[in-house]
Order: C-alpha cells, then sequence, then structure tokens
C-alpha cells in the first residue's frame, strides 16, 4: 500500500473517533451545566478544555454557549469537532482508491450537513448537533468494517481508531484522578466513555473510582477500554509487519511500546489500580504519543505525529 493511502486511513480512523468522543463528552458536559445550577460554568468549562487538550482563550469567562462554540462549532481550532470532521473528509477524498464509495458517500455528507446542523442547533440546543456527530460517527464505523476487506488499509485505520480511544479515555481519567471515591464526576466520566449503561449491567449498579477506573482501563470485552483498544492496535500492527523473520522480541517501535503498556495493565493488580494513578495515566498518555511518531516513522516516511497540544492535562 502506497505510504500516503495508509497515512490517510490512520488519520481517518483518529480524526473520525476524536469527533465522536468530543462529541459525547460535550454532550454530557452541556448537559450537567444546564441542570445544575451549582456548577460554576467557566471552571467547568475550563477543565474540559483542558481534558481535551485545548487552550482556553485568555481574558474570556467561558459559559456554555462560548465552550459550544469553541469546541464543536470553531473551524480554526484544530481540536473541534468540525475541524475533525473536515479533516477526516479531506483525508477520505484523498484516497478514493482506498476506500469504499459507501464511507466515502457517508462523511462526505456528514460534512456538508454540517453547516445545516449547525444553524438548527444554534435555535434547539446543541444536543442535536452531538447526537448527529454521533450517529455519524456510529454509521462511518459500521460501514468501514461492513466494507472493508481486512487488509493492510482497514488495519491502519482500526490502529488510527484505536491509538485514538486510548488517548480520550486517558485524558477523561485523568480529569477525575483526584475525585473522591463516591465523586458523581464518576458517572460524568462513564457518560462521556459511552460506558455507564455496560458499566452498570457488569457491576449491577455499585458505583465507586476503583470499579469505574477498572472497568475503563483493564476491561477483556469492553471495546471502549485502554486495554482492548491497547489489543486491537497491537493486533494490526502485528499483521502490517509483514516482512519480520526475527525470532526473538519485536521489531518494530511502535508495537513494543504498545506491547508493553498492554502487558503492564494486564498483570496489574485491582487492588493496585488507584496507586499513584494520575502517574499511571500520564505514562499511558506519553506511549499514545510515542506510538504515534513510531507508526508515523516507519510507515509514513514523514514528519513525527503531532500532539494535540502542549498545555498540561490537570488532575
Amino acid at each position: 500500500m502506497l505510504a500516503r493511502n495508509a497515512e490517510s486511513l490512520y488519520w481517518i480512523g483518529r480524526y473520525v473517533e476524536r469527533a465522536d468522543d468530543t462529541a459525547r463528552i460535550l454532550d454530557v458536559s452541556v448537559h450537567q451545566l444546564l441542570e445544575d445550577a451549582t456548577v460554576d460554568p467557566d471552571a467547568a468549562s475550563r477543565q474540559l478544555l483542558s481534558v481535551l487538550g485545548i487552550e482556553p482563550p485568555k481574558g474570556a469567562v467561558l459559559d456554555v454557549w462560548s465552550l459550544t462554540e469553541l469546541v464543536a462549532y470553531s473551524a480554526s481550532n484544530a481540536g473541534s469537532i468540525v475541524a475533525s470532521v473536515t479533516s477526516a473528509r479531506e483525508n477520505t477524498r484523498g484516497a478514493r482508491e482506498v476506500v469504499s464509495t459507501e464511507m466515502w458517500e457517508c462523511l462526505n455528507a456528514m460534512w456538508n450537513a454540517v453547516p445545516e446542523r449547525q444553524r438548527y442547533s444554534r435555535r434547539v440546543g446543541p444536543h442535536a448537533f452531538f447526537s448527529f456527530v454521533e450517529e455519524r460517527a456510529a454509521m462511518f464505523a459500521g460501514l468501514a468494517d461492513s466494507t472493508m476487506s481486512r487488509d493492510d488499509g482497514w488495519r491502519f485505520l482500526v490502529l488510527g481508531r484505536s491509538v485514538e480511544r486510548v488517548d480520550m479515555i486517558v485524558r477523561l481519567l485523568l480529569s477525575r484522578a483526584g475525585d473522591k471515591a463516591s465523586s458523581p464526576g464518576w458517572v460524568t466520566v462513564l457518560r462521556s466513555a459511552g460506558a455507564h449503561d455496560t458499566y452498570l449491567r457488569t457491576y449491577r449498579g455499585a458505583l465507586d473510582a476503583s470499579r469505574v477506573v477498572q472497568f475503563l482501563l483493564l476491561d477483556r470485552l469492553f471495546p471502549r477500554s485502554v486495554f482492548h483498544a491497547l489489543v486491537q492496535a497491537e493486533s494490526c500492527l502485528e499483521h502490517l509487519d509483514h516482512h519480520s523473520s526475527v525470532r526473538v522480541g519485536a521489531t518494530a517501535e511502535a508495537t513494543r511500546l504498545l506491547g508493553k503498556a498492554r502487558s503492564e495493565l494486564e498483570f496489574l493488580r485491582t487492588s493496585e489500580l488507584l496507586d499513584d494513578l494520575p502517574t499511571r495515566l500520564k505514562s499511558l498518555q506519553d506511549t499514545v504519543r510515542d506510538v504515534g511518531e513510531a507508526v508515523s516513522h516507519q510507515y509514513f516516511h514523514s514528519a513525527p505525529w503531532v500532539a494535540w497540544t502542549n498545555a498540561e492535562v490537570g488532575a
């Protein structure tokens, strides 16, 4: 496969996942701000921007509407939903020979509908826009799984999606790493990750920080957990490395990094999960960045992957 097509598919996976995850997080956060009068909108908005790695505007007091404009609708903000959809569409247009017609039509129709959906959501509320993005992202993922051969192209797409998913879940957990075990903020994390209903069925309604972290980091069956995403990304890289004849060790840096992160989680005692959690999460975040750089260097022969921002993510 041409390096430019491989790179496009990798970033399509990342951008669609980023748009989906950002829409989920914003949907939960906006509802919380609108329903709970005790929450300080400016402080909550700045905490959310910290999770997403977006620099807040200087001197501005943030509320629900300015937060939505910045994170959802702003085309100039590289981390916004609209910017992610635009980037995904442009990468898909440049890789038309390796994506199915249905995938292209899904993203192109999504991109063309964005202005109208924005106008509608400004009248009736942002939930309509977030739901639209989530539905289209789910449709795109379903079309990719049902219309693409399980070849290298599909693996690069899934690799990008998995790497982005690890990054987002880690950011969410970092935002609550200092909360009390019984804090209602853990429910917000579950809802933002699209994991609330599945978590309740798994643990029969019992809610505490240890179980939430265990579910989102270590669960082997939930597709949005960090462990599951790491396993999927590692599997993609193993299949992409066709020419390896070395009998000992990992031949690729990205595979080594993912395997190391996966094994550390796999054999971690659940009783030790909350011990120094921020350090553990930041280590995973560094791994995601290093994996992106290693994948870019090995397969795309281009400049290293650029992170969302250099801003420190607050605990």
